[in-house]
């Protein structure tokens, strides 16, 4: 069912993982959806798999309407470039899903903070909290001429538990209190901001990190509890699509609970509970 046709939507860092599960779920509810990110065919970051193109061409192929952006976002302007590319071709923007991160660039551990890299602050708040901050920056000004939209910033949450890595649990909590600033600032102009909280996702990278695909990771101990980026990406299209979406604004949601209040589930068939420290 087509229930965001007409929507426009930008989804940040949606070269692989959430951002691409989250991009072409939208476009399957009929959106046209920008994708944004660094990774482009034949020269992806890091050399990892995905690309903005990729994305777009899944997209298409589910028989939906999809618009490549090759754009680093921790280059301003870049990011101005993006959403005045949007405001010139589309004149609106109903739908911005904050994804972007840099924040995997390095091996994320659970070792106390003074042993932790100085990398990690560059990772997860330059290439991430900045780079979404300052999206929001120049796509707020689009969003409002419509009196009404969505902003989400994937994000992680699980009832103010310390995640387990100082860097990381910093820059989570900073996009978290974002979407709450932001959610008071905006409420006039009709427009929601939410964090997303998935699971224990099996990006292509954590299922590479394992030594898995899709077809045998159910072999593997540690991802019973894992969800495919797809859950995620419905659970996106359900916010985008709520007209009650006002009232949850300014909050952090869980995937998992959102599949319960929106009956949806995985790709496989399962409701997966939300993940939990």
């Amino acid at each position: 069912m087509e229930t965001l046709k007409g929507k426009i939507a930008l989804v940040t860092g949606a070269s692989r993982g959430a951002g691409r599960a989250i991009a072409e779920e939208l476009g399957k509810a009929g959106a046209t959806v920008y994708v944004s990110g660094r990774s482009a065919k034949g020269n992806t970051t890091n050399g990892w798999p995905g690309s903005v193109d990729g994305t777009v061409s899944q997209i298409k192929e589910a028989g939906g309407k999809a618009i490549g952006a090759v754009c680093d976002h921790t280059n301003d302007q870049e990011t101005k470039h993006l959403i005045d590319r949007i405001r010139a071709e589309q004149g609106r923007l109903d739908i911005l899903v904050n994804n972007v991160w840099g924040g995997n660039e390095r091996k994320i551990e659970s070792k106390p903070f003074w042993e932790q890299p100085k990398g990690h602050w560059d990772n997860m708040f330059t290439a991430g909290v900045r780079a979404q901050l300052m999206t929001n920056y120049y796509a707020i000004p689009l969003l409002r001429l419509n009196g009404a939209g969505v902003i989400i910033h994937t994000t992680f949450w699980d009832r103010d538990k310390y995640i387990g890595n100082f860097y990381y649990d910093l820059a989570k909590n900073a996009l978290n209190r974002m979407a709450y600033g932001l959610s008071s600032e905006l409420k006039r102009d009709g427009i929601a901001v939410l964090g997303l909280s998935p699971g224990f996702m099996r990006t292509e990278l954590v299922l590479r990190e394992f030594r898995t695909d899709e077809a045998h990771w159910h072999e593997i101990e540690e991802l019973k509890r894992s969800e495919t980026p797809y859950y995620v990406g419905r659970a996106a299209v359900c916010l985008a699509g709520d007209p009650n979406i006002l009232k949850k604004s300014g909050k952090v949601l869980r995937a998992g609970d959102l599949a319960e209040e929106y009956d949806f589930t995985d790709i496989d068939g399962r409701r997966i509970p939300p993940f939990e420290l």
